[in-house]
């Protein structure tokens, strides 16, 4: 079983910046062979993507986050990170990080692994 915990989350405001990282516990499979991801969900709203970073350090964003969360890994801690600028008010939300062994899933419910999440408040 591999376990992931979220932090680094916090009340800002906007155009604040905050850094959310992730943990990701030891097993048998390389930590890089994991895609990782973040998502959100807000109240009241399904959860979205926001990030992910595969394997080989491929990256895809929500267009609403382009440019603003820059998504990164460092194997060697076996850590994901997440660096939020330009905070807005619409990034409220709980965050959770993922982890799937190999290639990155289409689809956020195939996500093998889940982190408990951590609450990112911006206020204008």
């Amino acid at each position: 079983q591999v376990q992931l915990v979220e932090s680094g989350g916090g009340s800002v405001q906007a155009g604040g910046s905050l850094r959310l990282s992730c943990a990701v516990s030891k097993n048998y499979l390389s930590f890089n062979y994991y895609c990782l991801g973040w998502f959100r969900q807000a109240p009241g709203k399904e959860r979205e993507e926001v990030a992910t970073i595969s394997g080989t350090g491929s990256t895809s964003y929500d267009d609403s986050v382009k440019g603003r969360f820059p998504i990164s890994r460092d194997n060697a801690k076996r850590s994901l990170y997440l660096q939020m600028i330009s905070l807005k008010p619409e990034d409220t939300a709980m965050y959770y990080c993922a982890a799937h062994p190999g290639s990155c899933p289409k689809n956020q419910y195939e996500y093998r692994y889940w982190g408990q999440g951590t609450q990112v408040t911006v206020s204008s």
